[in-house]
């Protein structure tokens, strides 16, 4: 069973019920089986946001498409840690089976910093974001825009991510490199 020490804690009681049913109504599509516990916010543009079957998302995560033309997606048997935020002005997809640990940010956008103009005048710069299937990412990680992560790829706690990460690889550090590989 996927994700079995985490799913046989889980109990899908009232409060679960109505929290799904809540989040059925606001957004694009969510999935069977999907887990929301309290203090989990869908934010601005809730019908773009797209979830799939036997996902959990953990307290206080902020999942958010910026503007109308972003969207968020989050594959099926996928876990969301405490805390975690996705803020999305382009796009942020992610894969199926992965493991998302708590406090992990995707970013998928920075402002312009030119000289002579105020940073909070200047536009963002946005490219997004997609984690591919069986990937896993440790505690406090940072997803910055543009960046893969491929299939099977795990990135270290507390990493930056700022370049594309291969499938099966280990990457960690500030920014992150690669460690070693998945054997």
């Amino acid at each position: 069973m996927k994700n079995a020490q985490l799913r046989k804690h889980l109990s899908f009681g009232i409060k679960e019920r109505w929290r799904y049913n809540e989040a059925k109504e606001i957004l694009g599509s969510l999935g069977s089986e999907v887990f929301i516990e309290k203090n989990v916010d869908f934010m601005r543009y809730p019908k773009n946001i797209s979830i799939g079957d036997n996902v959990v998302i953990k307290e206080g995560a902020k999942i958010c498409p910026c503007n109308q033309a972003s969207s968020i997606s989050i594959g099926n048997n996928t876990t969301v840690g405490y805390h975690s935020f996705f803020f999305a002005s382009a796009g942020i997809e992610i894969g199926n089976d992965c493991l998302l640990a708590p406090f992990v940010y995707f970013v998928d956008s920075d402002h312009g910093i030119d000289k002579g103009m105020k940073i909070n005048e200047q536009g963002n710069i946005s490219l997004p974001i997609k984690i591919g299937n069986d990937v896993w990412i440790g505690t406090g990680a940072k997803i910055l825009k543009g960046v893969t992560i491929h299939d099977g790829a795990v990135i270290a706690a507390g990493s930056i991510v700022k370049d594309d990460v291969p499938a099966y690889e280990i990457h960690g550090g500030i920014p992150a490199k690669k460690i070693s590989e998945r054997k």
